[in-house]
């Protein structure tokens, strides 16, 4: 069997990686995967994948800064988001502290407060779109730089008034702050981008060890989202100190975004997001998000094991693809 070295960030909507290593779907699908220890970032992560550390990825908006910076990376699959509809954020979450004026299930009483985002990441791009959709631009709001493990201190300490961030840690500073509460949670303001990455050469050079890696993740996806009880068990052992109760509650959560086919709708979201970042300053360029796309792989699996994937709702019409397809914004192949 080939071995095959892969990578993940410690957070709930990553453990389709271990998952398919715990049930045994690798071995099943004739491949040796190795996963390493979780990386603390996404950029880490790329580090570790440009070193020849590991072959395979999960990583999402940190792949936009690398690509612009020369990297040669492709997206194989999806780890998280949605081949069937643009607008999927069920695993994004937004939490005020007691006394912060922000009321429960009005976003747009965020106006005037102090927001804890980490800058240029998916919870960034929530926080813009949010303010677009109810009026309001970026100047409405204090925008803090704040990594998801300090939002809880900075909640308690009153540096921010809300936090906006991914699964698991809502939960996790709604249990450690007193008098914290859930604002909203996901709404379909963004196309989420959490991506299955390789090397374009290593992934050329070993289509097998690529078709038979996503096979296996795609059958852990469907067992994830029939059984995200035994899911959160898994999550609870590689995330450490996350509470079992905690991992049941965002594994809920988690399931909605488990597809890891690819179609114009992921094209759609990561334009928006470099897009987003390129308007805001964050990034310096944009570029064609068709040409680190390959979904031949994917597709391939699709074909040969279509069982795996008919638990989902179907691609649109129309936002079907394959390898080569230029993605054009203005199509609207996925507005949904």
């Amino acid at each position: 069997m080939e071995t095959v070295s892969a990578g993940m960030v410690g957070a709930i909507d990553q453990i389709g990686l271990p998952a398919a290593l715990d049930q045994g779907y690798f071995e099943a699908a004739g491949v040796v995967v190795e996963v390493a220890e979780p990386f603390a970032t996404g950029v880490d992560q790329l580090n570790a994948l440009e070193t020849d550390q590991i072959q395979i990825a999960q990583v999402g908006t940190p792949l936009i800064g690398a690509v612009l910076s020369g990297a040669d990376y492709v997206i194989l699959g999806n780890y998280t988001g949605s081949a069937s509809q643009l607008g999927i954020d069920e695993t994004m979450g937004v939490v005020a502290r007691d006394g912060s004026g922000i009321v429960e299930g009005d976003l747009a009483s965020l106006a005037g407060k102090n927001i804890g985002v980490a800058v240029g990441s998916i919870n960034h791009l929530y926080l813009l779109s949010v303010l677009e959709a109810h009026g309001m631009v970026p100047e409405d709001v204090e925008i803090i730089n704040t990594a998801p493990p300090d939002m809880g201190v900075a909640l308690q300490t009153g540096g921010i008034d809300a936090a906006i961030v991914w699964d698991p840690w809502p939960m996790i500073i709604e249990d450690q702050v007193e008098g914290s509460y859930e604002v909203a949670r996901g709404g379909g303001y963004i196309g989420f981008v959490g991506y299955i990455v390789a090397k374009r050469e290593w992934a050329e050079a070993n289509q097998d060890v690529v078709e038979a890696f996503l096979t296996a993740r795609a059958a852990a996806d469907q067992w994830m989202r029939e059984n995200p009880d035994d899911a959160a068990e898994v999550a609870a052992r590689w995330l450490s100190n996350l509470d079992p109760e905690i991992a049941r509650e965002a594994m809920r959560f988690n399931v909605a975004q488990l597809d890891p086919r690819i179609s114009a709708c992921n094209y759609a979201a990561l334009d928006a997001a470099v897009t987003t970042l390129h308007d805001l300053g964050s990034i310096d360029g944009t570029f064609d998000v068709s040409t680190v796309f390959a979904p031949g792989p994917i597709n391939a699996v699709v074909a040969e094991k279509p069982d795996l994937f008919d638990d989902l709702p179907p691609i649109p019409a129309g936002a079907e693809v394959s390898d080569g397809f230029a993605f054009d914004p203005a199509a609207g192949l996925c507005t949904g």
